[in-house]
């Protein structure tokens, strides 16, 4: 059976139509408007309640609070040794506002360096007490026997964190717990003896020592704020005490950041390329959105206001195992009251999604403005690329609880600005330059303020990269 084919055309022929490419030189090209793969959903710019700031400033009134010096203590690195910074110490809580260098230095200097492997215990339950733990490098859990005689882990520390601080003023005091590295690393310690040796050499350091144990610890809330005496319960004319409520005297302000550019058109392209998109209106919605995109960047990570940097040191926890089990998540849920929603990197919420899976869990959905979004126990985990990841495949997890009412976190901004384009953004003509150049200076001014700490925790060193068989 033979079968016909056409014949191949032959070279030299003449062209007996119009060609698709010339012809297209007279249609209309269905356009798109500019893409932009910057842009995110921002959900944190969503979420969070914005505040009006007039002035520029927004201070937060606290009640006095007690216990301060809880942070972190930070170290310096030659080689191997490790030293911690003398005025680091002052991170102490019995050190607070002690800030004599030389006496410092010489109780950093008797810091004795300790470096331990994985699955070594540091310290035994109802062992003596006798000196500070101070953790440059590792992870440590912390173990106590239950009421019923099974074993509890009471915390995970990491760099920065510490144990035995009461163990530096109490001769008779032992571990209540089991401390065991999970992880290995290097801690300094600071024992009794050296502590009361340089103390005893020190009459400054007494007498702050003196100060702080005359602090009156019986007129503290469980949340470390002065206590409001009050009588309950009492019958008859019981004379009734008076209170007041204290405030902190140094209440923090967090002023308005800026972030800002010059938008640069040409006249020729405003003038005759306006069809079927207004060229200046494109520039300057690209450029909104880029300005939004760094707005939700420096809320989570500037230095000064960023929700990173800001979490209250009592405030950040660290996970169980590395992975971010539902534990994890329960731990920061069950910290704060009326939380609002979760933050992660979409990674993150990709390493939850495997441990959810792993113990045959199924993630909640709720509806957010109509969008479906995974929930746990019934509190929102939404997206956040902004959140960094770290070069050992490590990132952190948010929780807060927002708005003014519920003394949470919230976002500051000021409105009615000159030629404002978007609430808390303007965008100001500023001329044409001798290039027949059109110049828009494009502004937005923000920050973000949490009213009091535990409105705001981070799940920290979140392993991302452990992929289950």
């Amino acid at each position: 059976m033979s079968v016909e084919t056409s014949p191949e055309p032959q070279v030299g022929t003449p062209q007996q139509a119009l060609s698709t490419a010339a012809a297209r030189n007279l249609a209309t090209t269905t356009k798109s408007a500019p893409q932009m793969q910057e842009i995110t959903s921002r959900w944190l710019l969503r979420m969070l309640p914005w505040v009006e700031t007039k002035g520029g400033a927004y201070r937060v009134n606290r009640r006095l609070t007690y216990t301060v010096g809880d942070g972190r203590v930070d170290f310096v690195q030659d080689g191997a040794d490790v030293r911690v910074i003398p005025r680091e110490l002052g991170e102490l809580a019995l050190l607070r506002g002690f800030d004599d260098v030389d006496v410092l230095t010489a109780l950093a200097d008797r810091c004795e360096q300790r470096d331990f492997r994985a699955g070594e215990t540091l310290v035994e339950r109802g062992a003596p007490a006798d000196r500070l733990h101070l953790i440059a490098h590792g992870r440590v859990s912390q173990k106590a026997v239950g009421k019923y005689g099974d074993e509890q882990e009471l915390a995970v520390l990491a760099d920065g964190d510490r144990f035995g601080d009461q163990a530096l003023l109490d001769g008779e005091s032992h571990w209540k717990f089991t401390a065991t590295a999970e992880t290995s690393g290097t801690l300094l310690t600071l024992s009794r003896d050296d502590f009361e040796s340089v103390r005893a050499s020190a009459p400054a350091l007494h007498d702050h020592i003196e100060k702080f144990r005359s602090l009156p610890q019986q007129r503290q809330n469980h949340k470390g704020e002065a206590e409001i005496a009050m009588s309950a319960g009492h019958v008859g004319e019981h004379a009734l005490p008076g209170a007041f409520v204290d405030y902190e005297a140094r209440p923090r302000e967090y002023e308005l950041s800026v972030a800002q550019t010059i938008l640069r058109v040409h006249s020729r392209v405003a003038d005759l390329y306006n069809g079927p998109f207004n060229q200046t209106a494109e520039q300057l919605r690209l450029t909104v959105e880029a300005l939004r995109e760094r707005q939700e960047y420096e809320l989570i990570n500037n230095r000064e206001f960023g929700l990173l940097h800001n979490a209250d040191f009592k405030q950040r926890i660290q996970p169980r195992s590395g992975p971010p089990t539902p534990d994890d998540l329960d731990e920061l849920l069950t910290r704060r009251r009326g939380s609002k929603f979760y933050l992660a990197h979409p990674r993150t919420i990709a390493a939850i999604g495997r441990e959810w899976s792993a113990h045959g869990l199924y993630p909640d959905q709720v509806d957010l403005g109509g969008e479906l979004v995974r929930a746990w126990r019934g509190v929102p985990i939404l997206p956040c690329d902004k959140i960094p990841i770290t070069e050992d495949n490590t990132s952190s997890i948010l929780i807060m609880r927002t708005g003014e009412d519920n003394q949470g976190v919230i976002g500051l901004h000021q409105t009615g600005l000159p030629d404002e384009h978007e609430p808390g953004l303007s965008v100001r003509f500023m001329g044409i330059s001798e290039q027949a150049i059109l110049s828009y200076l494009v502004t937005t001014y923000y920050s973000a303020a949490v009213l009091v700490p535990d409105a705001l925790g981070v799940l920290e060193n979140v392993q991302i990269g452990h992929w289950r068989s």
